[in-house]
């Protein structure tokens, strides 16, 4: 080495020093310093030779270079250190050589640890200046104002750095990884790119994101379509070339996410939280900022494909797309999702469907869930869609000639974009052809093998063109070309009567979900009690509401909210000597609606009502004399004994919940039902947790009464 080495020897340095190894640490933060400052390394590596000249022999030096290429701001992740600590702490070491103090830490703790070990074990510590004794007063107070300037001087260095790079950045000059859709001109700016159909491309995602508003809309739109994605080469031989990749999530979150696409240049979007950083990694840590908490931010610096208005809708759509938000537009029935709260306790009602999608209810039940409490409230969902509908629908009323001419635009501008899109891909064919047979017809005949490859590259060019002419004849065999004067027409009728519209066929769930959510925030719910009566409150855009009390199907006559009255007019018509059917008659007529089910009293429910209520006898005598064992109860009976609908315990019967026999007779079929004193309180308690945890029956009842002030309506 060609490292000049002082001549005298240390009066610090004993015996017991010399008996022991000494320890050159070598380290270099980068490995650009590696390789574009070999001077300082070859410096480090030449202190073997100050090693000798104290007085080790040079079979006693040891080397430790295993942290070249590594930051010193931190002990983690740096082995050759840790394994300098630990030949310390092994009593092995008797000096330790850096060519400087901050070669060896350039934290104070990892320093200071260092100098307690070496003090402790007798360990001298040396550099390019001196040897100095960690156990020393005066050397210890040198190495450590040496380890605080080492600290100090590469926290100084940062703040220049990142003050540099924060300045060229509030210029918009500071350089950044360009999104695909743009290129980065030999000059330095930023353009877009100059293929028209990789411009085209990005555009649609934009649009068909605004039209569809989530992105497995986009995703899935895309590959129906077979449409590809522009990338353009970033390293390699290949670097600039232009390829297309299938669509995926990741890369259309991260372009909608993407401000420069608004034409913005920003800097911090991603800033790095020194609490989630793993050590030796300096790309972890990073975490998404919001845009207030932007470090630079300037709107209209590149060419853009968006506005930013139209940015920030993307934004706060994915937002809400989101499970913080309402969430994305889901398959199904339901037109609240995600916009229906609970009047109890707040929390966001879900929605259940029941007999394979053909019955909705919402329900409470996230307290349930998560701390096993009862469920808060539920009810049939189509009864609240359909009073919601209604309000939708009336509120939407004005808008009809608007919705309409929008409508017709819409479909002929995406009908526009996709045949432009498929004519920039049948030229890309085209040319692709036309560029091989150039190639193979430029080669000499005696290049054989370079004519065979040039012809192979043709034959598949031809056959991918005539791939694409097929798809494309496909597509247009899908749909016409263009709206006739009969759709426009048609469009027109259909959106100016948009209850027609609303319940067409043609028109899915999806679609209704977000014509509601473009109009209103949220609906609370709160049902009365275990009552048939609703409260519902419709929170539109622009501060309005509506309020308005609506009826549930409930599953027993005891919940109506007017029980007491319809008992006790039930009790009075039975007392005039009424038959039922003629109860029943006199109870549709004064406007009395049973609980579920059926629109109006028969004389069935009438017969088992004053049952109930004890106005006749539940026991049945049969027609034929039946001999019965002892605790044997029919049907009615025991149903009447528990207090409980027949239809449930009829359930609980063909389910084997108790034991039971049948009588039959000519006449009828009886069931008689074995239950002793333990099994009828064995079958309340099941009957009221049961009850507790039931949820009502969802029917296809829909009637509700509406108090309501118009005058709020958006």
């Amino acid at each position: 080495m060609n490292a000049v080495v002082p001549a005298s020897r240390s009066s610090k340095i004993n015996r017991h020093h010399t008996e022991r190894i000494a320890v050159v640490y070598v380290r270099q933060s980068t490995t650009q310093q590696m390789t574009r400052h070999p001077e300082s390394t070859r410096l480090q590596y030449g202190l073997v030779e100050r090693a000798t000249s104290l007085g080790w022999d040079r079979s006693q030096v040891q080397v430790i270079d295993e942290d070249l290429g590594k930051s010193g701001a931190t002990a983690q992740g740096r082995a050759g250190f840790q394994r300098l600590v630990s030949e310390v702490s092994l009593n092995q070491v008797g000096l330790v050589l850096g060519i400087e103090m901050s070669r060896l830490a350039r934290s104070c703790r990892d320093w200071y640890q260092l100098l307690e070990v070496c003090g402790l074990f007798g360990t001298l510590i040396g550099d390019w200046d001196g040897v100095y004794d960690p156990g020393d007063y005066n050397d210890r107070l040198l190495l450590g104002l040496k380890g605080t300037m080492s600290e100090a001087e590469l926290y100084l260095i940062k703040q220049r750095m990142l003050a540099g790079k924060r300045a060229k950045a509030e210029r918009g000059e500071l350089g950044m990884m360009i999104p695909r859709g743009y290129v980065r001109l030999p000059s330095g700016e930023v353009a877009k790119d100059p293929d028209e159909q990789a411009q085209t491309t990005i555009a649609l995602i934009f649009d068909q994101f605004e039209r569809l508003g989530s992105l497995n809309g986009v995703l899935q739109y895309l590959v129906r379509r077979h449409v590809l994605l522009p990338h353009r080469v970033r390293s390699g031989l290949r670097k600039g070339d232009l390829e297309w990749r299938r669509p995926n999530r990741p890369t259309l979150a991260d372009l909608l996410h993407n401000p420069i696409y608004a034409g913005a240049y920003v800097f911090g979007r991603r800033p790095t939280d020194p609490r989630r950083r793993e050590p030796g990694r300096p790309g972890t840590g990073r975490r998404v900022a919001m845009p207030e908490q932007w470090s630079v931010l300037r709107k209209d610096q590149l060419p853009r494909y968006i506005s930013w208005e139209q940015f920030e809708r993307n934004q706060q759509q994915l937002k809400a797309n989101s499970a913080q938000g309402i969430g994305a537009i889901r398959k199904g029935p339901s037109i609240l999702s995600g916009l229906l709260i609970c009047g109890r306790c707040g929390l966001r009602m879900s929605p259940i469907y029941c007999d394979n999608g053909h019955r909705l209810r919402y329900d409470c039940s996230r307290m349930a869930v998560d701390y096993g409490e009862a469920r808060c409230q539920s009810l049939s969902g189509q009864v609240l869609d359909d009073f919601v509908a209604t309000q939708v629908l009336r509120a939407l009323q004005p808008a009809a000639l608007e919705i309409s001419l929008q409508a017709a635009e819409t479909v002929e501008a995406e009908r526009t974009q996709q045949h432009r899109h498929w004519q920039q891909r049948l030229e890309r064919a085209h040319y692709e052809v036309e560029r091989a047979a150039r190639q193979y017809q430029a080669v000499e005949p005696e290049h054989r093998l370079v004519a065979r490859t040039l012809e192979r590259q043709w034959e598949d060019a031809l056959a991918a063109e005539s791939t694409l002419k097929a798809e494309h004849e496909r597509f247009l065999a899908e749909q016409p070309a263009g709206l006739s004067a009969e759709q426009r027409d048609a469009i027109r009728r259909l959106a100016a009567d948009i209850p027609a519209l609303w319940h067409d066929s043609a028109t899915t769930a999806a679609e209704r979900q977000a014509i509601v959510r473009q109009l209103i925030e949220r609906v609370i719910v709160t049902v009365e009690g275990d009552s048939e009566r609703v409260d519902v409150q419709i929170h539109w855009f622009g501060a309005h509401a509506t309020a308005a009390t609506i009826t549930r199907p409930v599953a027993r006559l005891d919940q109506l909210s007017y029980y007491p009255q319809l008992a006790a007019r039930v009790a009075e018509l039975h007392g005039q000597g009424c038959a039922n059917s003629a109860i029943a008659r006199t109870l549709n007529t004064e406007g009395w609606r049973p609980a579920k089910r059926c629109e109006m009293f028969n004389a069935a429910m009438v017969g088992a009502m004053t049952a109930r209520l004890g106005l006749r006898s539940g026991r049945r005598t049969p027609a034929t004399t039946t001999e019965r064992q002892p605790n044997e109860w029919t049907l009615s009976e025991l149903a009447h004994k528990l207090d409980m609908p027949e239809p449930t315990l009829y359930s609980w019967l063909r389910h084997g919940q108790f034991k039971a026999r049948t009588v039959i007779s000519q006449s009828h079929r009886l069931w008689l039902i074995q239950a002793t004193e333990e099994e009828l309180m064995h079958l309340r308690s099941r009957r009221g947790s049961s009850h507790r945890n039931a949820v009502p029956i969802d029917s296809q009842h829909t009637g509700f009464t509406e108090v309501t002030d118009n005058r709020h309506m958006p």
